[in-house]
């Protein structure tokens, strides 16, 4: 077995390595009615059942942060094989942060928050933001889901060793 040392800023990429070895869906997580934002992420999952609860963990420096905390509310669509184009696209630092984000993405305005819901996804889910918790460089932020959906899709996209995947039918 390989070792290394305990994670700190200075060996943060190991850390990095480490954690990529955990293949996990991949989402594009929206806030916004009028100027609405999104972000890839992986860091996503479910936390109750009763009540239906959500996390995602957000980046404190990142538009989509300050956007979450200003609407109170977020969506997440759970990603499709086939949508790896769409996940680059939210994890480029070069798209464009206006009114333009969402001009070539397809996608509908969540019935209940108005944030957009990519097209084609596996599943989605929309929020109220319901806490806020400290996560170092991120915040955690916990949904109350408001209302739940299933694409046509039952192939996801993964993400694993710093790469994307895609699972076979389910």
């Amino acid at each position: 077995m390989k070792t290394a040392p305990p994670a700190t800023a200075a060996n943060h990429a190991e850390l990095r390595a480490v954690m990529g070895m955990f293949a996990t869906g991949v989402t594009v997580v929206t806030s916004g009615r009028d100027l609405p934002h999104g972000m890839t992420a992986n860091a996503f999952t479910s936390v109750s059942l009763d009540p239906a609860m959500v996390l995602v963990c957000v980046k404190r420096s990142s538009v989509m942060h300050d956007t979450v905390l200003a609407q109170g509310s977020f969506a997440v669509s759970i990603l499709a094989a086939g949508q790896e184009g769409l996940a680059r696209y939210f994890a480029s630092s070069s798209r464009p942060r206006d009114e333009r984000e969402f001009e070539t993405v397809p996608c509908e305005a969540g019935p209940h928050t108005g944030a957009p819901i990519v097209s084609g996804n596996v599943a989605w889910v929309e929020c109220k933001l319901a806490a806020v918790y400290d996560g170092g460089d991120h915040s955690i932020f916990l949904g109350s889901v408001l209302g739940t959906g299933r694409g046509d899709s039952s192939d996801a996209l993964l993400f694993h060793g710093g790469r994307f995947c895609e699972v076979g039918k389910g």
